[in-house]
């Protein structure tokens, strides 16, 4: 017993940015606090590809990290717009596990649709071609994100999460039909978030991811305050009532929803 007292359910961040001066100098302080929760690994986002290198050293020099990179749709006016083939060999990196974020964000940067839609599919193709999921940012775009993505996987499929969901419901349904992982962050524990919770009620437990998307969005008892990775058991613990599970139960199901969906994490911890 004393044994279940010390070790906490194993759960996986799987959206976080540990790059962000937010977190400058403590990292090993946070990877720690991380382990302490039971969030033994953490998928740090990249969101501009210029800043690839020091998120992939953040990979390289830290054991429970991996990562992934793409363009914020925020940033798809301002960076440059990225290839197939730059993401491609991005990704041959063993601890670069998906592609993104990337998605679409009508409620800031609405004027910049036409060239978020290009990057986008840019980096479908790129989840298409290297098998990696591609991870989805999505605001106030419910339609046009719906029909890029369902249009996208009938030229091919591949996998995906929608990452802090907080959409509709209908976006929800589109994204399940298609195969693809909701993921809860911080916001699915907030007071006000019961429609939110009733939308993942309904999700089949099988594809559901956690999340903080640290720092921001922090869970209670940490709201307004900055988020960081070991937050990730309180949003969890709040998944596991809507979904009615003991804790451990649900943090060992999205654990295996983790690894069925970034399958390179899964072969990466097998092979250390």
């Amino acid at each position: 017993m004393s044994m279940a007292m010390t070790q906490p359910p194993e759960i996986t961040d799987s959206h976080c940015h540990l790059d962000f001066p937010d977190f400058e100098g403590q990292l090993p302080q946070i990877i720690e606090n991380a382990q302490a929760a039971g969030v033994t690994r953490m998928v740090t986002i990249c969101t501009k590809l210029r800043q690839e290198p020091q998120v992939r050293a953040i990979a390289e020099a830290h054991a429970p990290v991996f990562y992934a990179a793409g363009t914020h749709p925020m940033s798809a006016a301002s960076e440059p717009l990225t290839s197939v083939d730059a993401l491609v060999a991005m990704a041959q990196h063993p601890k670069f596990v998906g592609i993104g974020e990337t998605g679409l964000d009508y409620h800031y940067t609405a004027d910049s649709a036409d060239i978020q839609k290009q990057s986008l599919r840019i980096h479908i193709a790129a989840a298409r071609e290297t098998g990696l999921p591609l991870i989805i940012h999505a605001r106030a775009a419910d339609d046009d994100m719906a029909q890029i993505l369902a249009e996208e996987h009938a030229n091919g499929a591949y996998s995906c999460v929608m990452h802090c969901f907080s959409s509709s419901p209908e976006l929800a349904r589109a994204a399940l039909d298609l195969g693809f992982y909701l993921s809860m962050s911080g916001i699915s524990a907030f007071p006000k978030s019961q429609p939110i919770r009733d939308i993942f009620g309904a999700a089949p437990v099988d594809r559901i991811l956690v999340e903080t998307d640290a720092p921001y969005l922090a869970p209670p008892p940490h709201r307004g305050k900055r988020n960081e990775p070991a937050y990730t058991a309180h949003t969890a613990r709040v998944g596991a009532k809507v979904f009615g599970m003991e804790y451990p139960d649900f943090a060992a199901q999205t654990q295996a929803n983790f690894e069925r969906l970034f399958t390179k994490v899964a072969q990466f911890s097998v092979a250390a």
